[in-house]
């Protein structure tokens, strides 16, 4: 029975090393995208203030960020952060990599919250998992220095928290999706895919075959349900559960822009291929006559490579069972965290004495790290079936009825591009936008001020001419069947998100032309 459970949760120690690589590539890419909108969103000399981020952001938020306000010391840290990635990919010291990275990658997160997403979150997470596990046990500097062979694999209660930190999220929105009618029936996928505002590529093509896409979104409906089975399931009876997950975040990454979620959902997936995958793979390449000099040239040469790197000081005979066991206490203590936070959430206030409330402290720590679990409500209970962009009306100090937002062009409610999607200079404005739209509606904190302030200097800056009164703008499009590819014919809305006056008079409304 014993070997049966850890046989379900073990991970061979090459998809450690390729999820430890796909970790480190996932943050420098992450830094080189965000580097795009550096002086907009990170500089704090745009419309993300550190103020603004200290304000709307988590009590309490652990961020690098918040000890520096030089647009020149942040992006240093930038290069920082990529470098900790790059050690990570080489496997150099990798524990300590590991938790540099982690840190770095909260830090980000927290220096903007208005532009993170869920594929943030899974990340979050998938890195603190990683922190407990043997990423360095192969293909890394760390394995070349090391003084033994490599384990084969892990089995340990960490590679059961980091696997089942993706099947908690399946398993979760699942759930949430079974609450709506639009998810059991199918007709859920083929209005997502009307959305013009979010996506691309591949997504105007898939969009002519409604049919299809109702199966498939109810494939992907029960693949959540069975989920669990990606843990359960052993060996070869995984692949083709975990080849379904595969090919449908890769059909995510070609049709949605939502950032690089399909891409973190890879590297978690690759978690789940055992030493069987391996063997097989192994087997498969000298079937087909695969030649594995070159394979075996470039190895050597890593190695000779990984050589020259300096070791690390002799240490001491206690040192590596102290490590041990620090490494086993820091586990038992996040486990028995999770475990106590669990409870104390399900029994009832006053059960337990109110002074020691230790559920508070562990939510505390936990939400200052963004390692609490959110919602996983991606796309469900009730999928978004509005098409949206933004128009904001701004009237010139010579009169003259602008929007400001799609460059400049003479003030109408009409779509600035039949790819709605091409509104945003990059996958983060959109989430940018959506917090500014919540911010404005809800009254949830000055970012909409901010962005409207930044607005009009900017204007001026790059004009002969300033703006006296902008009237932020969202616009909806009710998606139906009919109108899935006819976005000519869908009923709109318009509502305001914010008001301001450049000036000092007071804020005036800009009505838009009908």
């Amino acid at each position: 029975m014993q070997q049966n459970v850890r046989d379900t949760i073990r991970i061979d120690t090459r998809s450690l090393a390729i999820f430890r690589i796909l970790l480190g590539l996932l943050v420098v890419a992450d830094i080189l995208l965000r580097s795009r909108n550096f002086w907009y969103f990170y500089s704090g000399e745009g419309v993300v203030p550190q103020s603004l981020a200290l304000d709307a952001g988590r009590e309490n938020a652990f961020s690098f960020y918040f000890f520096v306000d030089d647009p020149t010391l942040i992006a240093g840290l930038f290069v920082l952060q990529v470098l900790f990635a790059i050690q990570l990919i080489f496997g150099y010291k990798t524990r300590i990599a590991t938790i540099i990275s982690f840190l770095f990658v909260v830090s980000l997160d927290h220096h903007n919250p208005f532009v993170t997403s869920y594929a943030d979150i899974l990340f979050r997470l998938l890195f603190f998992w990683a922190i407990f596990l043997p990423l360095g046990e192969r293909w890394s500097i760390d394995a070349v220095h090391r003084d033994r062979s490599p384990r084969s694999s892990f089995a340990g209660i960490a590679a059961l928290f980091a696997m089942g930190q993706m099947v908690w999220m399946y398993l979760v929105n699942w759930f949430h999706k079974s609450q709506d009618s639009l998810w059991t029936s199918g007709e859920a996928t083929p209005l997502i895919m009307g959305l013009d505002d979010m996506t691309f590529l591949l997504a105007g093509t898939v969009r002519e075959f409604p049919t299809l896409l109702e199966y498939g979104g109810l494939l992907w409906y029960y693949m959540l349900l069975v989920s669990p089975l990606l843990i359960l399931l052993v060996g070869r009876t995984r692949y083709p559960l975990i080849l379904l997950f595969f090919g449908g975040h890769a059909m995510f990454a070609l049709t949605v822009r939502i950032g690089a979620f399909a891409y973190v959902a890879f590297a978690g997936l690759v978690l789940f291929l055992q030493p069987q995958f391996w063997s097989d793979t192994t087997a498969l390449s000298r079937r087909v006559g695969m030649r594995t000099e070159p394979f075996e040239t470039v190895r050597d040469r890593c190695i000779q490579l990984a050589e020259r790197v300096p070791k690390r000081q002799p240490q001491h005979p206690s040192l590596p069972a102290l490590k041990q066991y620090t490494y086993s206490a820091a586990l038992g203590i996040v486990i028995g965290s999770i475990v106590i936070y669990t409870v104390f959430t399900v029994v009832p206030m006053g059960v337990v004495g109110e002074q020691v409330s230790p559920e508070d402290r562990i939510e505390e720590n936990a939400r200052a790290l963004s390692i609490d679990q959110p919602e996983w409500s991606v796309f469900a209970p009730t999928p978004r079936t509005t098409d949206r962009y933004y128009v904001f009306a701004a009237e010139t100090a010579d009169g003259a009825l602008i929007d400001v937002y799609n460059d400049g062009r003479e003030l109408t409610s009409e779509r600035p591009y039949d790819e709605l999607q091409n509104q945003y200079g990059t996958y983060r404005e959109r989430f940018y936008m959506n917090s500014i739209r919540r911010s404005g509606m809800q009254d949830r904190d000055d970012s909409a001020a901010v962005l409207a302030a930044y607005t009009c200097e900017l204007w001026a800056e790059e004009h002969d001419t300033e703006l006296t009164q902008l009237t932020m703008y969202t616009i909806t499009e009710s998606i139906t069947r009919e109108t899935i590819s006819d976005p000519a014919n869908r009923e709109s809305r318009s509502w305001v998100m914010f008001e301001y006056s450049c000036t000092d008079e007071p804020p005036e409304r800009i009505a838009l032309p009908d």
